[in-house]
């Protein structure tokens, strides 16, 4: 198999992965389209709003999975072994393409949302230990702020030091380099949320997710 070859059978199947908007489609389900409620992403956390806890949840799931799945197709699949540098390289490009599937969606117009999900399902099969790092810092920031952005951006800042302090041998490098890009894509992704947190507009999550959407009729 030629390299070209290998790589599109590689990265086509990773983006159509990760750009399956699953919050779009489980809204529309309920009769909601989540691109004209709420903060208008397709994230987790507008379907928890509008939704309620389950739903978003689910999509949170859901989200991390593609970015997981995409990884084990990277470095298992069948052009694995002809993919340029190998199956390790094919594992890492296939989860930074998901990641930019999600946040550009082909089944959406190529709109998206934030990446964190599937960034996060992507290095829990990359670097478990540093995204449960990462993780670890979510829930830190979150607990004190109640704000999803804070933790996701608490997310993106610590989990490439965890690559560092985790992650040994000669994949050290690339997956830092990798953990840097998709840290710098979610931060960029976040500008609207850093801007209203910035003006003290930034709105707390709800715990007990009201899920306000599913309690109106649809127009």
């Amino acid at each position: 198999m030629s390299p070209a070859l290998a790589a599109l059978l590689t990265l086509l199947p990773a983006y159509l992965l990760g750009a399956m908007p699953w919050g779009l489609w489980i809204g529309l389900v309920r009769g909601v389209d989540v691109r004209k409620q709420g903060s208008g992403n397709l994230g987790a956390t507008n379907v928890y709003r509008l939704l309620g806890p389950r739903l978003g949840v689910l999509v949170l799931v859901l989200d991390a999975a593609k970015g997981a799945l995409a990884v084990l197709w990277g470095g298992h699949g069948p052009a694995a072994a002809s993919f340029p540098g190998g199956p390790a390289w094919a594992a890492l490009v296939a989860g930074i393409t998901a990641i930019l599937g999600h946040m550009l969606s082909v089944f959406a117009r190529f709109r998206g949302g934030r990446g964190v999900a599937t960034t996060i399902g992507v290095f829990l099969a990359l670097a478990p230990w540093a995204m449960l790092i990462g993780l670890g810092a979510f829930v830190v920031a979150f607990a004190f702020t109640r704000r999803v952005s804070v933790g996701s951006l608490a997310l993106a800042i610590v989990f490439p030091v965890g690559v560092l302090l985790t992650v040994p041998g000669p994949s050290r490098t690339r997956l830092f380099v990798l953990a840097l890009i998709t840290a710098l894509l979610i931060i960029v992704r976040h500008i609207p949320n850093i801007r209203r947190l910035a003006r003290g507009q930034e709105r707390a999550l709800d715990l007990r997710g009201s899920g306000t959407a599913a309690k109106q009729k649809p127009r």
